[in-house]
């Protein structure tokens, strides 16, 4: 099995930097783009808790499209994380018509995993209108924690303690299994307690109810800064900078290096206009090109930066999935 899942990581990576070194810019968005603007109020629907990634992530490109006047009409951000984000991304594809075209969503890695887990739903129920960036892992303590680094955390198995890690669904949890793994740590050794989103894991470990919590830059940012949280590993091949650089990789202590790259993205309804696709996709391809873009999300938080259009985010998001449901053997 972890054989299997290593290979799943090798193949998205793989994917992920080609699609960064040869990605091509959408053919024909601006022109198609002109025969349809939104023309009422826009919702946007994350499907996680407020606080997190994949908010942090919306409310941002919100903002940008409407102080770059990209759109001239308010975009609504709305959290609904039912059952796993399951009953939103239901609720998407029963949108028709002018409701279809003003409604798009948070669409990520972590988001296709637990989709094509728990339900017959596949990715190309969905239009896709662009992946926009490629985040990584850190492993985070406590502030007030008796680990004060990954060694510590291998002492304390190796003495035969328990270590209670938490994080998102999705992703997270497969990053952090894939390091207990490497690890030699069994599920009794290092249990994972899944949250509704990054922000709600860094709760608990705030509270002190998990001893160590896996979360990407963007929802861990303001909580490092706060001196609240500590980076303790990067689950990267090389250092993050500025304030994650503390955080060793694998290889510096040792071990083998580990990532598992979670690809954020947006999607629309199944119903969706080729109007409106080519619309929002070109929108969002004008939004990754404003230096507050890099500044303020890609620079700050510490991305990959990169642009899919619809057509090559469509077959990226497909492609993963389907090699998600060959290695798991759920096709």
């Amino acid at each position: 099995m972890k054989n299997r899942v290593l290979l799943f990581v090798v193949c998205i990576l793989v994917s992920a930097l080609t699609w960064a070194a040869g990605g091509q810019a959408p053919s024909g968005g601006g022109a198609q783009a002109a025969a349809w603007a939104p023309s009422r109020n826009v919702d946007w629907v994350v499907t996680s808790s407020a606080g997190g990634g994949s908010d942090i992530f919306s409310r941002l490109i919100a903002d940008l499209l409407v102080k770059e006047g990209i759109v001239s009409h308010p975009i609504m951000v709305s959290n609904n994380a039912a059952g796993n984000g399951e009953v939103a991304r239901m609720q998407l594809l029963q949108l028709r018509g002018a409701q279809a075209d003003h409604t798009i969503m948070a669409f990520n890695l972590d988001d296709m995993i637990n989709m094509v887990s728990n339900t017959d739903r596949r990715g190309d129920a969905y239009k896709a209108l662009g992946i926009m960036a490629i985040d990584k892992h850190l492993v985070f303590v406590n502030k007030d924690s008796p680990h004060k680094s990954f060694q510590d955390l291998i002492n304390t198995a190796k003495a035969g303690n328990r270590i209670v890690a938490g994080g998102s669904r999705g992703g997270d949890e497969v990053a952090m299994r894939l390091l207990a793994g490497q690890m030699g740590w069994t599920e009794a050794q290092m249990p994972y307690i899944t949250h509704g989103s990054s922000n709600d894991a860094i709760t608990a470990i705030l509270g002190n109810h998990i001893d160590v919590v896996i979360s990407k830059p963007a929802a861990a940012s303001p909580y490092v800064e706060a001196g609240q949280i500590i980076p303790i590993l990067a689950l990267s091949n090389e250092r993050y900078a500025g304030m994650f650089g503390v955080a060793p990789t694998l290889s510096e202590i040792g071990q083998k290096n580990l990532e598992f790259p979670l690809w954020r993205g947006i999607i629309g309804p199944g119903a969706m206009s080729a109007e409106a696709q080519a619309f929002w996709a070109d929108a969002f391809e004008k939004i990754t090109k404003t230096n507050a873009w890099k500044n303020d999300y890609i620079k700050k938080f510490q991305l990959i930066d990169i642009f899919m259009n619809y057509q090559e985010s469509a077959t990226y998001m497909v492609n993963s999935q389907n090699e998600y449901l060959r290695v798991f053997g759920k096709k």
